[in-house]
């Protein structure tokens, strides 16, 4: 479960097992106890140097045509990677399923900034899969809005943490004053978390930041690291397998930054929160991130520039232990049995008005 959309699909699935039946239809991944897994075709990466791979999404739309069957009583198919969506509207018109579509991001004019000219075929796709179904759920409500520009309503039901769990994670040994955490692309941005340390640096000598994540970005950031001078500030660890040591960095450092430039939701930036950090974010159109932080009680929203970063950075490090009770409070109403819970109860009204 490296993503977000991964983790959703994951916790409510299990805590709706226990009282549904419950299936995921998908590649081949692994078996698990709780859910029933059918695996329609060989595990291929969605991804191809970086980017969302079209040959991903056309080879997964295709499995699931001809291998979905059985009939249930409801179906959710996530936006992503959208070919899909239109696969499962097959199935469940011809059965008389309800479809559910779970939106995690609508990017409308950013197609064409991450595709070029070939990003008006992606914004087109985006806009026929919004038709698919009235029923639909945004995962922000950013996304929520963005849905509302193109004229489709969406129940709200955000993404979770598991807060009990996160809840009984020992902090690591090693202490750091800034961590991030996330996949290092270049809409991640972290080239401006280092820019702002730079600037932290000239009244914090010895900041120290934790950088953990892989990525295409990892050398170029790397590399950028030593050019500004914080090769003894800042560590790059790589991708950590267990969830629960990146939450021990997280309860060692002081600080939570996500300079994203996109972010569908961010529940990372919910997981440090339930670590006790505040969450410095940027103020950018699509970074949903920023509707999880209230400015000044759990984290704080920066302007998209090194100063502004740095200054929302060194208030967070002066500030932390009083904003600690805040960020747990917070991240506490987004436990997934409260989100499974709205889930359950969405579908209900779903099936009662069919």
């Amino acid at each position: 479960m490296k993503g977000g959309v991964e983790k959703r699909v994951y916790e409510i699935g299990r805590r709706l097992a226990k009282k549904h039946e419950v299936y995921w239809y998908g590649l081949d991944w692994r078996d698990l106890t709780e859910i029933k897994l059918h695996k329609v075709g060989r595990w291929l990466s969605l991804y191809s140097g970086g980017r969302r791979s079209i040959r991903g999404a056309v080879y997964f739309a295709v499995k699931l045509l001809s291998k979905f069957n059985g009939s249930y009583d409801i179906v959710d198919c996530q936006q992503f990677p959208y070919l899909s969506c239109f696969s499962i509207k097959f199935h469940s018109a011809l059965k008389n399923i309800p479809l559910v579509v779970t939106w995690h991001e609508v990017w409308g004019e950013y197609w064409m900034e991450y595709l070029g000219s070939l990003g008006v075929f992606g914004a087109q796709i985006e806009k026929l899969t919004s038709k698919l179904t009235t029923n639909n759920i945004s995962v922000s409500k950013l996304t929520q809005k963005r849905l509302r520009s193109l004229g489709v309503t969406s129940e709200f039901i955000p993404n979770g943490i598991d807060f009990e769990k996160i809840s009984k994670v020992k902090k690591a040994e090693d202490e750091y004053d800034v961590v991030f955490v996330g996949r290092l692309i270049k809409e991640k941005n972290v080239e401006l978390l280092l820019e702002a340390l730079v600037e932290v640096k000239k009244n914090m000598p010895d900041i120290s930041a934790l950088i953990v994540g892989d990525g295409p970005e990892k050398y170029q950031l790397e590399k950028l690291a030593f050019d500004l001078g914080l090769s003894e500030n800042v560590k790059f660890v790589g991708f950590l397998e267990s969830h629960d040591e990146v939450i021990s960095y997280m309860k060692s450092s002081k600080a939570f930054v996500l300079p994203s430039k996109r972010e569908g939701f961010g529940i990372v930036a919910l997981e440090a929160n339930a670590s006790g950090l505040p969450v410095v974010t940027v103020n950018y159109p699509m970074n949903a991130v920023e509707g999880l932080i209230i400015h000044g009680y759990t984290g704080f929203v920066s302007q998209p520039s090194p100063t502004s970063l740095a200054k929302y950075i060194e208030i967070s490090l002066s500030r932390g232990k009083k904003l600690k009770r805040n960020c747990i409070k917070n991240a506490k109403r987004y436990d997934w049995s409260n989100i499974a819970e709205l889930t359950e109860k969405f579908y209900e009204r779903v099936l009662d008005g069919r």
